[in-house]
């Protein structure tokens, strides 16, 4: 326990040569990102004259450089996309401006994901909802079948992004304190003037034809990727007791090996366990701080193709320490269902 306990701390100081944010590169990628961003809005806006079809392929490509958008946004409430944490606020700010997420909002309940990530003790803030098997054949007929709801892919990638971003990001936290909730309010007033603006000079029909794919479309591929970079067959759950800080980052988050261009307008967030192993890692450090660790190199690895297979997990299986779909269910018994019931409430009463 003790010499793993080395390796552990051995790996994470292994990733302090990557963890300091060069300005230069990352004004270079605040350049090539947010000007080609606006560069493709104003395309799609004149393409409607043209086609829509045509509107909706540039939408697409704008919504990709709006992903990108959110990694520097992410990385801002990090404190590791400049070395100055006001910079950091302030681009941050208006950032999440941008893609419709307050900053000091999504900086507190983000911080708590990567401090509890994987802990079965501690789910709930940050995080997906994610019900055990037992815990799902314990729970009331309404709580599975919300919970089979939320995991309706639909639910999941089309409704959930219009619901957080539109709606629960525009209120504050219980208990958010002062600062916190004056950034909600003002990245909320300065959403209402962009919007005001866009539709009094482009006219409401089409602003909404152009912005509308465009959020929905980046919206749905960012909780995509938050969805598979932790949820994928042999990820890492503990209960707190058991849980370690390094394990459940190389274990729990993913390598998710994108082809080139994908990789690049998603900030290389692929390498999602080099980022819960070391959040100060800047988005453009992360692809050299994998390949030059060798720890890192035999971390769960998954493609596109093999990313679709995540859709049919929806439970963690403690006993198997894997996840699994709803058809394992059926695999039971009436008998060992009402045991494992029967088990799993005598533990919680302890």
């Amino acid at each position: 326990m003790i010499k793993q306990k080395q390796k552990q701390k051995m790996l994470r100081q292994s990733m302090a040569p990557y963890e300091k944010p060069n300005e230069k590169s990352s004004i270079v990628q605040l350049i090539n990102t947010i000007v080609p961003f606006f560069a493709l809005w104003f395309l799609a806006y004149q393409s409607l004259a043209i086609s829509y079809v045509l509107t909706l392929a540039i939408g697409v490509v704008a919504a990709g450089f709006l992903v990108r958008i959110f990694i520097i946004f992410h990385d801002c409430c990090h404190n590791s996309f400049f070395k100055n944490r006001r910079y950091n606020k302030i681009l941050g700010t208006i950032t999440g401006v941008l893609t419709l997420f307050p900053y000091n909002q999504w900086a507190h309940s983000h911080s708590i994901h990567h401090a509890t990530s994987g802990n079965l003790d501690k789910r709930g803030i940050g995080d997906l909802w994610i019900l055990t098997v037992d815990e799902y054949l314990e729970a009331p007929r309404s709580r599975r079948i919300a919970y089979r709801l939320y995991r309706n892919p639909f639910v999941m990638f089309v409704i959930g992004p219009i619901y957080v971003f539109l709606i629960t990001n525009r209120f504050n936290r219980k208990g958010a304190k002062r600062a916190e909730r004056i950034n909600t309010y003002i990245t909320n007033v300065a959403i209402a003037l962009i919007v005001t603006v866009g539709c009094l000079t482009l006219g409401w029909q089409s602003f909404l034809m152009v912005q509308g794919p465009i959020f929905l479309i980046s919206g749905s591929l960012g909780v995509w990727l938050f969805y598979v970079q932790h949820q994928f067959e042999d990820s890492y759950f503990e209960a707190d007791e058991e849980w370690e800080y390094v394990q459940a980052a190389v274990e729990g988050s993913s390598f998710y090996k994108l082809p080139k261009v994908l990789q690049w307008l998603t900030g290389n967030i692929g390498y999602h366990h080099v980022h819960h192993l070391s959040p100060r890692v800047p988005n453009y450090h992360l692809e050299a701080a994998h390949n030059n660790t060798e720890p890192l190199q035999n971390v769960p690895t998954i493609t596109l193709r093999t990313s679709l297979e995540s859709l049919r997990f929806h439970l963690w299986d403690e006993d198997q320490k894997k996840f699994v779909g709803f058809n394992h269910l059926k695999t039971f018994s009436r008998e060992e269902r009402q045991k494992r019931v029967a088990v799993y409430s005598r533990a919680n009463v302890k």
